[in-house]
């Protein structure tokens, strides 16, 4: 059975970066009517650094008692908990690295950690929850999306790549059938097929509770996409949101022959923008993304036939989001003034796409703290398979040391200027890890290019704002 909407929000919350769109945001923006989205990204890692930190609210235990098996639950409680608040020079405990047949601790630590994270964004409303995903970090998204789904998501959104196959997964998994993706990997041929398959029977035994199917939008950049997922994606997918190149976080790269302006950043012309015109025909409700957070933007929006907007900077600096109150702090001050420097970063990313960078003090946007940084992937949710040469899968990361990175049959070119994205967001939600050499991960900070107009959300004398200003803002 599909989820059935009661009414197409207005505005939807982004799912920003590892952490930022959190469970409290989200639960925040659904009781104001609206969709409220939590990041899926890395919720494994977010939760088990969470425990070690002393699980400060009693947040995890408290939705343990709700997840159907808790058992599950409770082995990852007893081997991430630390009683008191963690100690700062101790190391967290990593949980085990993605690969394409992840371990069954990593598919309990996936489902459990998406499960406690959308239980708390609906805890005490009835207003719209969904979670956002990367189609790259594709080793993860089966297990995660069925966590999601047993807390009752009602919204998955997916967007970093071509999702074709989620909207067909979303229907076995609401029936808790066996279900598989096709993994893209890299040296593969034509005659290759690697998949990656998640069976609910195999963790869940014959606790099997009653599924609602959610909808699923897919973020896209363009009309030619937004129509092929319409027509060949192997479910229903139910709307799209339309990200422009001026949002924060992964831009899809330019159409056409890459130039770069004075500053080395990506230019965007006509052909990056959307035709909404061809968008509205497919007939399906969509929003648009980028630059739209504000009642301006609201309006235009819906003027274009959008059902209406998605804000992620606004909501990204609110009390409410999971970015650390320091940097929060800072980018607030330097944004009264409009002076946050956003760069789009051509090469910043492992993935290879755009990536949005706010330049500030003490972070890695800096060359010189970026080169202090010690290569390291211990993390791994950015690494891509490979083939090798015997036929089985390696993995590999281009902010992973380069000679390592070489020896698996990288190329040096790619791994000039990568950073490692997977230890710098965790750092931007106050989850730095300090790795066995006393080096203490750095953040990086995205944000969207309107950055340096989020002043209209605060009250006069004020020096933060809510998520309820943001919304009662946009909707005038």
């Amino acid at each position: 059975m599909q989820g059935i909407a009661k009414e197409e929000p207005k505005i939807i919350q982004g799912g920003m970066g590892v952490g930022v769109s959190t469970w409290r945001l989200a639960n925040a923006v659904a009781r104001w009517g609206q969709l409220g989205v939590v990041s899926g990204t890395a919720l494994d890692s977010v939760w088990t650094r969470k425990l070690q930190k002393g699980d400060l609210g009693g947040h995890f235990e408290r939705a343990m008692k709700a997840f159907p098996v808790p058992e599950i639950a409770e082995r990852m409680y007893r081997k991430y908990f630390s009683p008191s608040e963690k100690v700062a020079l101790t190391p967290y405990k990593r949980p085990p690295m993605l690969t394409a047949s992840p371990s069954k601790e990593l598919k309990e630590l996936l489902i459990v950690s998406n499960f406690i994270e959308v239980f708390l964004a609906k805890e005490g409303h009835t207003g719209l929850v969904g979670i956002n995903y990367l189609e790259k970090l594709q080793m993860a998204t089966l297990a995660s999306v069925y966590g999601a789904m047993l807390a009752g998501v009602g919204y998955v959104l997916m967007g970093a790549g071509i999702p074709r196959e989620i909207p067909g997964a979303l229907d076995k998994l609401s029936k808790h059938e066996q279900v598989e993706l096709k993994l893209q990997v890299s040296e593969s041929g034509s005659q290759d097929d690697y998949r990656t398959t998640f069976s609910p029977m195999e963790i869940m035994g014959g606790v099997l509770p009653p599924l609602v199917r959610p909808r699923f939008l897919a973020i896209v950049s363009s009309s030619a996409l937004a129509l092929t997922l319409a027509r060949k994606a192997t479910g229903a997918v139910n709307g799209f949101v339309i990200e422009g190149a001026t949002a924060g976080g992964h831009n899809a790269p330019p159409r056409g022959n890459l130039q770069f302006n004075e500053r080395g950043e990506p230019i965007y012309g006509a052909k990056d923008r959307p035709d909404l015109e061809a968008i509205k025909a497919i007939g399906l409700p969509f929003w648009l993304a980028g630059s739209f957070g504000s009642p301006e933007g609201l309006r235009k929006a819906l003027g274009l036939g959008a059902a209406g907007v998605q804000v992620g900077t606004a909501f990204a600096l609110c009390e409410e989001s999971g970015l650390s109150s320091e940097l929060k702090c800072d980018l607030l001050n330097h944004a009264k003034n409009g002076g946050v420097d956003v760069f789009t970063d051509p090469e910043a990313s492992p993935t290879g796409f755009p990536f949005k960078v706010a330049r500030l003090s003490g972070t890695l946007s800096e060359s010189a703290t970026y080169r202090e940084r010690p290569r390291k992937c211990d993390v791994g949710y950015l690494r891509r398979p490979y083939k090798r040469e015997d036929g089985s899968l390696g993995y590999r990361c281009p902010a992973e040391p380069i000679d390592t990175y070489i020896s698996k049959g990288g190329k040096v070119e790619e791994t000039h200027g990568r950073k490692c994205l997977c230890n710098a967001l965790l750092a931007n939600i106050d989850l730095a890890q300090r790795q066995e050499d006393d080096y203490v991960e750095k953040p990086l900070i995205t944000i969207g290019d309107d950055v340096n107009s989020v002043e209209r959300f605060m009250s006069p004398g004020s020096s933060s704002y809510t998520a309820a200003d943001v919304v009662r803002t946009l909707l005038g």
